[in-house]
């Protein structure tokens, strides 16, 4: 499983400090905004597109709000996103609705609160099951 991580200019900073936070606890980790300047739009892009090269992967989507992310990645057939703010809407975003992708507001939430939060997301499991229903409809749409 790979963590496909990328921000527009606004949350480049909170990006580094997360991208640094995973590979610090031997995540794999992509940047797919490195050496580039993006509107949040095509930040999320970027993302999107290669966390659908591997069903495993997951994604983290950084602008100022988390909301142009959030819309923009939503608006992708089959991508299911979550803008989160706390660490137990990470995971019970990734158990319950199989999210593959959160988005954060680097104006919203902090460095600590932040590794909360991917450490939430990316250690939840999909549980299946009864939510699964949930899953097919959400993929349906769009």
């Amino acid at each position: 499983m790979a963590i496909i991580i990328g921000s527009d200019a606004a949350g480049k900073r909170l990006k580094d400090v997360i991208k640094t936070f995973l590979k610090d606890n031997n995540h794999e980790v992509l940047d797919v905004t490195e050496r580039k300047d993006l509107d949040f739009v095509d930040s999320t892009l970027a993302v999107v597109h290669e966390v659908q090269k591997n069903d495993k992967n997951l994604g983290i989507a950084i602008d100022a709000y988390g909301a142009g992310s959030f819309m923009v990645a939503t608006k992708v057939k089959g991508m299911i996103a979550a803008e989160v703010s706390d660490e137990r809407s990470a995971y019970m975003t990734r158990g319950h609705n199989n999210a593959r992708i959160i988005t954060l507001g680097a104006e919203i939430v902090g460095d600590e609160l932040a590794k909360n939060i991917v450490k939430d997301f990316v250690e939840a499991k999909y549980d299946g099951g009864r939510h699964q229903i949930r899953v097919d409809m959400l993929n349906k749409m769009c």
